[in-house]
């Protein structure tokens, strides 16, 4: 198993002699040795390394979600960086001023294979904005952690983009970001000068632990592949008043708030017969972020068959069980999030108010999990063109 960037190194002037070089990255931008591609580019002969931009999270990958991060210099390379993710929507974008200062800007950050995760949206902002200024865009691909056969989820109304859902892709996307850049490209119109260093040897049912690559958090509160795995259904309780777990030791396995009954949403969980996963009640007391420093009852998700596991279909029985038994203490987030504040943000996460509607009307989980998983058209037309390995 080698990933694009080890490729790439094989021979980087193939792809970048005689080009000045921008670089995405963040601190799982590194080879199997764990060096990172910042110093590796910055040393190799006849390569013009000129810009490092960081996205959510920053090129260290410490500050926690939603914060913005600043610009500064590389310690080791004295490099500029270049913030991605600031105070406003337009900072989401490298600018025409610092474009204009490369020829290539090459995307190298580790995915989740989740639609919400922000580094994909970051990767498709910077391919619109190369497009507009001529600068070609290499995408050196890894892996997707969680595999690329299982698709759970639905697609994105209009009206409803944001930076956790650019484009209709399912909330579990089954691509790498490879793939997913030859699907924003064509199917979704990009149409820059694109080129995918692809991986070797990765097979589409592999998870990460398949593979012998080092597992390097991607973000704060993405610290294991257990995490990756649950994410794309737990990430919805981001939407709501229930702590997802941040500020705890087990992010997104972990949840709860002071009003829950762990043991009453356990039972609830179980009677939704749900594959390859069972629950256990327990108690939790977040550090930071929802309900900080405060005793939660709470539930621990175990995934005991992950190949089973429909962790979608999950994430929407916590919120049918969470609003059915505690219907006047249970809430949807209220609070801007990921730069809008026009619509709640479940709807954004699950790109459709249908579904917050149906659950607030009571329907079950079977009509709940139909509703979300519509729109998905223009995702399955362009995947198997999209795709990159067997």
């Amino acid at each position: 198993m080698r990933t694009g960037l080890e490729k790439l190194l094989d021979d980087p002037r193939r792809v970048l002699r005689g080009a000045r070089v921008g670089l995405v990255a963040n601190p799982t931008t590194v080879d199997r040795e764990l060096r990172h591609a910042a110093d590796l580019l910055h040393a190799a002969r006849d390569v013009d390394l000129r810009l490092l931009f960081g996205p959510e999270h920053g090129i260290r990958g410490s500050a926690q979600d939603m914060i913005g991060v600043g610009a500064q210099l590389a310690p080791a390379t004295g490099l500029p960086e270049v913030s991605l993710y600031g105070a406003s929507f337009d900072s989401l974008s490298p600018s025409p001023t610092h474009l204009a200062e490369i020829d290539v800007l090459v995307f190298d950050v580790q995915d989740v294979g989740a639609r919400y995760y922000t580094y994909a949206a970051t990767m498709a902002l910077c391919m619109r904005a190369a497009k507009a200024a001529g600068v070609r865009v290499v995408v050196l691909d890894r892996p997707n952690p969680i595999g690329g056969l299982q698709v759970e989820g639905g697609g994105l109304e209009p009206g409803l983009e944001n930076f956790c859902a650019l484009y209709p892709v399912p909330q579990r996307h089954g691509l790498t970001v490879g793939e997913l850049a030859r699907l924003y490209n064509t199917t979704f119109g990009i149409d820059c000068d694109l080129e995918i260093v692809t991986c070797d040897g990765w097979q589409r049912a592999s998870y990460f632990d398949d593979t012998d690559l080092p597992w390097i958090m991607p973000s704060p509160n993405m610290p294991t592949l257990d995490t990756a795995i649950v994410y794309p259904g737990m990430c919805l309780l981001e939407g709501t008043n229930l702590s997802e777990g941040r500020g705890t030791t087990r992010p997104f396995e972990l949840f709860g708030a002071p009003f829950v009954d762990g043991r009453a949403l356990a039972a609830e969980l179980e009677r939704s017969d749900l594959a390859g996963v069972t629950f256990r009640p327990c108690t939790i007391e977040p550090m930071f972020q929802k309900h900080a420093r405060k005793r939660c009852g709470a539930v621990q998700l175990h995934v005991v068959d992950r190949r089973a596991f429909d962790s979608y279909r999950t994430g929407l029985a916590v919120l049918v069980a969470a609003k059915q038994l505690w219907p006047k203490e249970f809430a949807w987030r209220t609070e801007a999030y990921e730069f809008r504040d026009d619509v709640p943000a479940i709807d954004l996460l699950t790109g459709t108010a249908d579904v917050r509607e149906a659950i607030d009307t009571g329907r079950g989980l079977d009509a709940v999990a139909t509703i979300a998983g519509r729109g998905r058209e223009r995702y399955e037309a362009g995947r198997d063109a999209a795709l990159l390995y067997d």
